[in-house]
């Protein structure tokens, strides 16, 4: 492999792809920052439908690398030029790993997207001419194997990269090799079969001229560095807007009054006679300060001393109304 002095074309519709799903993934981060500081109810980072559309970003993002390094590189390694960009992204992947320990030591990023790319690049590079049954078999096989495979040696962090866990530690972003070496793939693939045909020409011929795709172009060619930087401000945003609106509280009653709510009705109790009930018990655990052990159930016996009055409290307020349920049977708020 040699360094080709011969130019590589410029794809547009590329670029913009790029740029699309950096935004995605910046509207997905904004997400996940408003739901850790609550200012949103979802639970990005645990929802079945946000998981599927992390997922979805995050395949979209590795698939465009596996076609950048194909267009970057496919006739021949330019070594001073694939250095560079991966020094580059290794350095952003150690930066990402420094401020998430310090802003989240017990889940910060080890093996996140940028270290991923920097691995899965260098792995890449004999797929990149090599026939090309090979890389689509590795694809095949790379995507495959853990939904036949795993293992609880894999639970732990150091063998944790390779992905083949049953239960996954815990980290704010986690790119193992199996199955996310296995899209990049693809990409090789996909990329070397469109450049051996004749929509090759049609696609490099593409260069939307409006300025929305410009711009989308513009921010796929500097992708990287706007991945960088995007948490970091979004974080500069987010934080002290949290620090001073203080939504987890806000979040935290409403997270309270609907679960006494759900329980009380399940009880057969009238929905109104509920809501009196609930925010009655809302009112003794902000008086007494006891979100703690409510949240994590630990009481001491004072505590439950005062639990158990505000239960006696509260259902008497709504006691007169109800004809068939005794106080005892009510939940406790």
């Amino acid at each position: 492999m040699t360094d080709p002095r011969s130019s590589k074309p410029r794809f547009a519709v590329v670029d913009i792809a790029r740029g699309v799903a950096i935004i995605a993934m910046i509207a997905y981060h904004l997400c996940w920052d408003l739901s850790y500081f609550r200012f949103i109810s979802a639970d990005v980072g645990y929802d079945p439908q946000w998981v599927a559309i992390a997922r979805t970003i995050l395949s979209a993002f590795l698939f465009l690398v596996g076609v950048g390094l194909v267009l970057g590189h496919g006739r021949g390694i330019r070594w001073r030029a694939f250095w560079r960009r991966w020094w580059f992204v290794l350095a952003g992947a150690l930066l990402i790993t420094l401020g998430t320990f310090i802003a989240f030591p017990a889940s910060f990023v080890y093996f996140g997207v940028l270290h991923a790319i920097a691995l899965f690049s260098v792995l890449t590079l004999p797929f990149l001419l090599a026939p090309l049954w090979l890389p689509i078999a590795v694809a095949i096989l790379v995507i495959a194997l853990p939904w036949f495979y795993s293992d609880a040696l894999f639970n732990a962090k150091p063998f944790s990269w390779i992905g083949f866990w049953q239960v996954p530690p815990p980290a704010n972003d986690l790119v193992p090799l199996f199955p996310w070496f296995g899209v990049v793939l693809l990409g090789v693939v996909a990329t070397r079969i469109v450049l051996a045909s004749p929509l090759a020409t049609r696609l490099a011929a593409i260069n939307p001229l409006g300025r929305l795709p410009r711009v989308l172009a513009f921010v796929g060619r500097r992708s990287l560095l706007i991945y960088l930087l995007h948490q970091p401000l979004l974080l500069a945003l987010i934080y002290p807007a949290a620090a001073i609106a203080q939504p987890q509280i806000a979040m935290r009653q409403s997270d309270f009054l609907g679960s006494c709510q759900s329980t009380c009705e399940e009880g057969g109790t009238a929905p109104g006679l509920c809501t009196t009930y609930c925010q009655c018990g809302l009112k003794t655990i902000e008086d007494n300060d006891l979100w703690e052990a409510v949240y994590s159930g630990l009481l001491t016996a004072q505590e439950q001393t005062i639990l158990d009055a505000s239960n006696r409290q509260c259902s008497a307020v709504i006691y007169p109304e109800l004809n068939l349920v005794a106080p005892e049977d009510l939940p406790a708020p």
